[in-house]
């Protein structure tokens, strides 16, 4: 019932909020991913990568090898968006892109040397950004618990139930 309470409280807030922007929460969330990304632009930059990039580079180092398509699913994106980014990777000496031995359909990528020392130079940017954010580590936490719970919440397996009415 915890969630029917919440799912009604959420209808009811956003049938008494104006139509003004800044009560709108997905304003607030596309102002908030703006702001973060163009923190994350210049240091990225001057390690070759873009942000779509600098993505697919932490699953692999969280994962390791993957598919083209496992990665797509990882950042939820479609497999044709991942394939020129995967290619830049590659051309850029990253990852190393091979054919699966069991199904040539399934292209795996794999980081190189290169793409495995990077990583040591990403953390301090992701250090960097968060500093830059003035949250508290709990604050942090917290936030980011939040936005995941969101997505999870909203998904389109999720979306199909009845929460509100």
């Amino acid at each position: 019932m915890k969630t029917a309470r919440r799912s009604t409280d959420a209808v009811q807030l956003a049938s008494s909020a104006s139509l003004r922007l800044d009560d709108q929460l997905c304003f607030a969330l596309y102002a908030a991913t703006n702001v973060i990304t163009r923190a994350y632009r210049a240091p990225l930059a001057k390690l070759g990568l873009t942000y779509p990039q600098y993505l697919a580079m932490l699953v692999l180092w969280e994962h390791g090898d993957q598919t083209v398509k496992s990665l797509a699913e990882r950042l939820d994106l479609d497999s044709s968006t991942i394939t020129p980014l995967v290619k830049r990777l590659a051309a850029a000496g990253l990852v190393h892109r091979s054919r699966h031995p069991a199904d040539q359909r399934n292209l795996r990528i794999e980081l190189t040397g290169v793409g495995h020392a990077m990583r040591a130079r990403a953390a301090l940017i992701q250090e960097r950004v968060a500093c830059q954010t003035h949250l508290g580590p709990d604050e942090f936490v917290a936030l980011r618990a939040q936005l995941h719970r969101l997505v999870h919440e909203m998904t389109e397996e999720r979306a199909e139930l009845p929460l509100c009415a």
